[in-house]
């Protein structure tokens, strides 16, 4: 018998939550996407209307935005290591982000003011993958650091970025404080994490704001097919920086009328999902073993949470068949369709989305988001093919079937 799928209504207490939500106010990711596109290669990455796909699970629209374009790098990742960085060095230069762009980061003037940096992480893949890229560009260092099972290929691909990479024998919340203490002894050292704890909140946040470019695309790309606004979102959560931007800057959007917005995690490493049902932040021990590496995080963003605990409308837990079901339903699609070639953690949300209007076992959910004919939905599909040898297992071979 296959592990179901559990999820909660979100019924805590509101909070004042307005310092966290400002961070993804509209004009603050208007900044982050400002500076994207004067990166040389700047593009958008499709959102994908699967109509037909929609029409077969007899809802109005399913679009989702397909992040394996980002930079050639095959995720969103980049999006916020790089405007973090950014971000950090326009402050050392003594200037606010909407004053400088790509060229003056990159110039000889920025690099002799600022001397040599390092920047350190710790990541499954795709957020060292970025920070690695982002340093290179600006001639700077980069240290990443892996949590043990990592992918041999992520760690290639972080390498070719000029990173000092390795994988640890820690887990990957171990990791990271194995990251930021190298980074407290080294003089040149800063820490850049896609999550936030007590005292290390700043960068966390920049991060935030540089995912939000991708909602502002989405917001431009949905007006352009017609669409005012998704009925329902649903993305996925590690430690939930891209959670919370999402659901922080739709929020600000729609003030008066959100769209019905879901957190899906694996629920090997369901943190946020457990933490709603206990009210407060709390975290998940152990190895964290999922296919889903990019979800494979026990303690949650503490700035995202206050956003997710003010303004998510779901928290979910779900099994590996799950993102194994959507990576083959994207990587397949109806004909009319166009393909999507979705990693692991990107193809979760795909797969949630089709068992709950597929498998009867559901319907209590599907009734409790109200997800009807009239529905449009998004979803984000935040990798490609990361892990060339695990794709081909699931998608060629069928692991972590669904049935």
């Amino acid at each position: 018998m296959r592990e179901p799928v559990k999820w909660a209504r979100n019924e805590m207490p509101k909070t004042d939550c307005s310092g966290s939500l400002s961070l993804m106010s509209p004009a603050e990711t208007e900044k982050a996407r400002r500076f994207h596109k004067s990166i040389p290669d700047y593009a958008e990455t499709p959102l994908v209307n699967l109509s037909r796909l929609a029409a077969y699970l007899k809802i109005r629209g399913i679009f989702v935005k397909d992040e394996s374009f980002r930079f050639d790098l095959n995720a969103f990742k980049v999006l916020g290591g790089s405007y973090a960085i950014a971000k950090y060095i326009a402050k050392q230069l003594g200037k606010d982000i909407s004053e400088i762009d790509y060229n003056v980061l990159v110039s000889d003037e920025t690099k002799a003011r600022l001397g040599d940096i390092t920047f350190y992480t710790a990541t499954d893949g795709n957020h060292g993958r970025g920070v690695a890229w982002a340093a290179n560009k600006l001639r700077q260092k980069s240290v990443v650091l892996m949590p043990r099972g990592s992918s041999l290929a992520r760690l290639e691909n972080i390498r070719k970025e000029g990173a000092d990479a390795s994988i640890t024998d820690l887990n990957y919340d171990d990791a990271v404080r194995l990251a930021n203490r190298k980074a407290s002894q080294d003089p040149h050292g800063v820490m850049v994490q896609d999550t936030a704890w007590e005292g290390y909140e700043e960068i966390p946040g920049w991060i935030m704001q540089g995912y939000g470019s991708m909602s502002h695309e989405i917001r431009d790309q949905l007006g352009a097919a017609g669409v005012e606004r998704p009925t329902h979102i649903f993305v996925q959560a590690g430690v939930g920086s891209l959670a919370g931007s999402v659901i922080g800057y739709f929020a600000n959007l729609f003030p008066g009328s959100p769209p019905v917005m879901s957190v899906v995690e694996a629920s090997a490493a369901d943190c946020l999902y457990i933490s709603s049902l206990a009210g407060k932040l709390v975290g998940v021990k152990g190895n964290l073993s999922t296919i889903m590496a990019g979800l494979a995080c026990g303690e949650g963003n503490t700035i995202s949470w206050e956003i997710l605990r003010n303004h998510a409308n779901f928290f979910v837990s779900a099994p590996d068949w799950v993102a194994s079901r959507g990576m083959r339903i994207l990587a397949v699609p109806l004909k009319g369709d166009n393909k999507i070639i979705s990693g692991e953690s990107g193809a979760v949300t795909a797969g949630l989305l089709f068992t709950l209007l597929r498998d009867g076992e559901y319907r209590d959910f599907r009734d409790a988001l109200g997800i009807n004919s009239d529905s449009v939905a998004l979803l984000f599909s935040t990798e490609g093919n990361t892990d060339p040898e695990k794709f081909r297992d699931v998608v060629w071979d069928g692991e972590f079937p669904s049935g």
